[in-house]
């Protein structure tokens, strides 16, 4: 085995990137992006928006849209963009797919590594520390143009208070710096500033998890409505946002009807507005 960080042997290290980093550079997210000239052939790769997050009390919703984009033509129009990270976090991505989606899931692997070699879960803001690292860690790809952006979200169930808490959301900037967003609701990716509009008069402090996934869908659906990059719910083709839940009870997938039924509310609410005279953009 090769030897590891402190003369530790591989299989010592519980950071499972750390351990890549010593044992096989060449498999991290990134990794394989040397010579790549700035601003050559970029809109060729796939770029994946938008993501929000929605906290209530006793949980977070994490919602994204489905599209990707290479520069002015729609890439894909059902790319999954929300990931289950462990037990009580997910994570949304938002950039160059490709970096994004392998960033994400190797966050899972870390997660998972560092708790068959401690023997206990990471707190949540130890997972965010190392999500903040990985992010950093992909610093020279992201100034050559390949940027991955991910959103976190999770909830820390506590014996010592059994009382519900809010989810926590956290987001990073592309030199791994991290926030946490204590104002209920954030959004990332070329969206987010309508995104971000949108929450800002929907969000209320008693929302349920229903009234979160709902708020979450609106925004999702203002932010398409102005960026073309953001896939909207497509009623034809029956392709809807996707989102995680996650709760005292751990994080889980919100069944696609559910989320169906949150968009065509969306649809039908400002069909009867326009039909009224109302909003008629």
């Amino acid at each position: 085995m090769t030897a590891g960080v402190g003369g530790q042997s591989g299989h010592n290290i519980s950071s499972f990137t750390e351990f890549l980093r010593v044992n096989a550079p060449d498999r991290l997210p990134g990794a394989s992006t040397g010579g790549w000239v700035p601003g050559a052939a970029a809109d060729q790769i796939p770029h994946g928006t938008t993501i929000v997050a929605v906290s209530y009390l006793g949980g977070v919703i994490l919602a994204g849209d489905r599209r990707s984009t290479m520069g002015n033509i729609i890439a894909t129009r059902d790319v999954q963009k929300v990931y289950i990270t462990d037990e009580y976090s997910a994570a949304g991505i938002a950039g160059t797919a490709g970096i994004a989606i392998e960033m994400v899931r190797l966050f899972a692997v870390e997660l998972e590594h560092y708790e068959k070699i401690e023997g206990v879960s990471l707190t949540l803001d130890g997972k965010a520390s190392r999500l903040a690292s990985m992010v950093r860690g992909n610093l020279g790809a992201a100034l050559q143009g390949l940027a991955a952006i991910p959103l976190l979200v999770g909830y820390q169930p506590t014996d010592s208070t059994p009382e519900p808490s809010f989810g926590r959301i956290f987001s990073f900037d592309v030199a791994g710096s991290r926030h946490e967003e204590r104002g209920g609701y954030d959004a990332i990716g070329s969206g987010s500033v309508f995104a971000r509009s949108s929450l800002k008069k929907l969000y209320r402090t008693d929302l349920t998890a229903d009234d979160a996934l709902a708020v979450a869908v609106e925004a999702l659906y203002d932010a398409a409505d102005d960026d073309s990059a953001t896939g909207g719910p497509d009623l034809v083709r029956r392709i809807f946002p996707t989102a995680v839940r996650v709760d005292a009870d751990g994080a889980r997938d919100v069944a696609e009807p559910e989320i169906a039924d949150a968009a065509q509310a969306v649809v039908d609410r400002r069909l009867a507005a326009h039909e009224d005279g109302g909003d008629r953009r």
